[in-house]
């Protein structure tokens, strides 16, 4: 009796320290996800812009409702998407630039990852005002993982915004953790939804409409960043079609759709659909090398310059036969591949969640966010100071370029940018197009 009395007492006194813990991340704003810590980067900290963040809605009409595919035919539906807009702001007087984001853990109807609702603080003001007093800024698009979010990376939204670009985050239908789906709808609609938003944030942003992007966005000077399945949608975006044996997958996913096949390599109508637009990509982790999605001429197709994030021992995506092998493939493309040595999938997230540190809650909830060999928030610094690197070069013609000539290991000689003693664990490869 004695022994189960301090078990439990020990286990709600736990459960009390986390839960104030849970509470700390909103309200004590001393620290929130995406700053600087003492040992970041150079380039990681925020930039000279205050940040303005707006949640929009956006309808893709007509789309194959390919959760539904009977036969080989796809019923068509309104596909509703929702965003998330970083931007440089205008803080009148009396505010501050802090906003508390709800977002949730747990997979839709799965007993064992219940939805958990939870809420944290990041860096800047619900609807504030734009600031076009420096003139149009770079876009940038992001696309989360399978489940995922689009407040899945406020450490990186954020950070761009305040340095000049207008952040665009999407949230993709039959793919969060409030509404996850099949995974047919995720492999056909992830580039197709990118794609679609840009459209509609370049309509927003001309001149003259009524807008909030009106003269904002410059949606001509675009680039697109992708985690995971969202990496698989950007790089096709970009360029890299698809394989026949996705498209035969596909199908069988589906009792025979085909709504696919538009984003294969191997249709003459996949050309069609490059768009100029776009300068550069990020891709962290992208999914699909290693199960065919990509072949050798659909990879020719990416020719803008690719950013490549990864971890060495990833065992969702792969790495020698996984990024790496696209970032080998990718031969027409001036590209990048940073390494974490001896990390896994989750090199792009936000840190784990207050939330997902209390007792009872499934560990595949805080293993969502962590990485066993390195921390996030060190992860979410290094990525911000590459990013920025990566996005200035190509986008606003900054002389960056030392943040990238770099030694291939950071072990055997420090990095520009890097703090002494603190470039640890990293590679950097560079392949120029052929």
């Amino acid at each position: 009796m004695k022994f189960n009395f301090f078990k439990q007492f020990f286990i709600a006194f736990n459960f009390l320290i986390l839960s104030g813990c849970c509470l700390a991340q909103v309200n004590d704003t001393s620290f929130i996800t995406g700053d600087a810590l003492p040992d970041a980067p150079e380039l990681s900290s925020r930039g000279d812009f205050k940040v303005g963040v707006r949640t929009l809605e956006l309808i893709h009409k007509n789309q194959a409702d390919v959760l539904h595919s009977y036969r080989g035919a796809d019923p068509l539906y309104d596909r509703r998407l929702k965003i998330e807009v970083w931007y440089p702001a205008i803080i009148p007087p009396g505010k501050t630039d802090l906003v508390t984001y709800h977002s949730t853990l747990g997979l839709w109807k799965d007993s064992a990852r219940p939805l958990i609702p939870f809420s944290f603080a990041g860096r800047a003001l619900r609807d504030a005002a734009p600031d076009i007093s420096s003139g149009r800024f770079p876009l940038v698009i992001v696309s989360h993982g399978y489940p995922g979010s689009r407040l899945l990376l406020t450490y990186l939204t954020e950070n761009l915004a305040s340095k000049g670009y207008v952040v665009v985050a999407i949230d993709h239908t039959e793919s969060t953790y409030p509404d996850r789906a099949a995974f047919q709808s995720t492999l056909l609609n992830r580039a197709k939804d990118v794609l679609f938003v840009l459209d509609q944030v370049a309509n927003m942003a001309k001149p003259g409409n009524t807008n909030f992007l009106a003269g904002l966005a410059d949606a001509n000077n675009t680039a697109l960043i992708g985690y995971s399945m969202g990496g698989y949608g950007v790089i096709n975006a970009a360029g890299a079609g698809y394989s026949n044996q996705l498209d035969s997958t596909f199908a069988k996913m589906t009792g025979g759709s085909n709504a696919i096949s538009v984003r294969n390599s191997h249709n003459t109508a996949f050309k069609a659909t490059y768009d100029a637009r776009i300068k550069a990509i990020v891709a962290f982790a992208p999914w699909g090398m290693q199960l065919g999605v990509w072949d050798a001429e659909g990879l020719q197709g990416l020719s803008v310059p690719t950013f490549f994030v990864a971890g060495s021992l990833d065992d969702v995506s792969g790495y020698e036969d996984g990024t790496k092998a696209i970032f080998k493939g990718a031969v027409n493309a001036n590209r990048y591949l940073l390494t974490y040595e001896n990390a896994r999938h989750n090199v792009a997230p936000n840190p784990p969640p207050a939330a997902s540190l209390k007792p009872g809650v499934s560990f595949n909830e805080y293993y969502h966010y962590a990485e066993p060999s390195w921390n996030e928030y060190r992860i979410n610094n290094i990525n911000q100071h590459f990013v920025t690197a990566f996005l200035g070069i190509f986008l606003k013609q900054k002389d960056y370029g030392k943040y990238l000539d770099l030694p291939v290991l950071s072990n055997e000689k420090g990095w520009t940018g890097f703090k002494p003693r603190t470039a640890t664990g990293l590679e950097l490869l560079h392949e120029i197009s052929k």
